[in-house]
């Protein structure tokens, strides 16, 4: 479980396929406090440390996850958001974020506004029924209240702090990102169907 405040960046090392999986190996600024088995949010995806190198970490990572998410989009050099899982007792300054990406959303607007930035994301249509207006959404593992909802996408406003200290300084038009919903509004979407009461109107 993770909160969706990003607790640092980190670098892509070397992406390698290996059959069915593939190795992410990242440099890590907290590296030297991991251990094996520990688990990560990488851009919001929930990773496992499978070995431990000098400044970073190796992870596995599923082609599966590869095709469902943004990952299989990295290349050496590219920055990513990391959080490692929550503790028990930690503020909660964020909101409940399980790591478990639902869709890659596509980047449509991020521009400066004032001192801050202004980002829109498409929304696949079956994430888009799970978010409300100044509600929550995961973005590439940050947790960012939507300002405005619209039908198929979502604007934020991103402070310059949130922009400088993530990946979303070097995001641009056209870029995917990881979509996370809130865990809240998965479950009472699931109770709905499961009581015959169709898809629920979430506005």
């Amino acid at each position: 479980m993770f909160t969706g405040l990003v607790e640092s960046t980190g670098g892509v090392v070397a992406l390698e396929p290996r059959g069915e999986q593939a190795r992410l190996e990242l440099a890590i600024p907290f590296a030297a406090e991991l251990t094996l088995g520990d688990s990560v949010a990488v851009n919001g995806c929930c990773l496992t440390v499978a070995e431990l190198v000098p400044d970073g970490a190796v992870f596995d990572v599923l082609m599966q996850t590869l095709r469902v998410t943004s990952l299989g989009d990295l290349k050496p050099g590219c920055r990513v958001n990391l959080e490692r899982a929550l503790c028990v007792g930690d503020r909660l300054g964020g909101h409940f974020v399980q790591g478990h990406v639902d869709a890659a959303g596509t980047v449509l607007r991020y521009e400066p506004s004032g001192s801050d930035h202004v980002l829109e994301v498409e929304l696949p249509e079956f994430v888009a029924p799970l978010c409300i207006d100044k509600g929550s959404l995961a973005v590439d593992g940050i947790s960012l209240t939507i300002a405005d909802l619209e039908e198929d996408f979502a604007r934020f406003w991103i402070t310059p702090h949130t922009h400088e200290e993530t990946n979303l300084a070097n995001r641009k038009r056209g870029d995917r990102v990881n979509l996370e919903a809130d865990l809240l509004a998965k479950h009472l979407a699931r109770l709905v169907e499961a009581r015959g009461l169709g898809t629920p109107e979430i506005a």
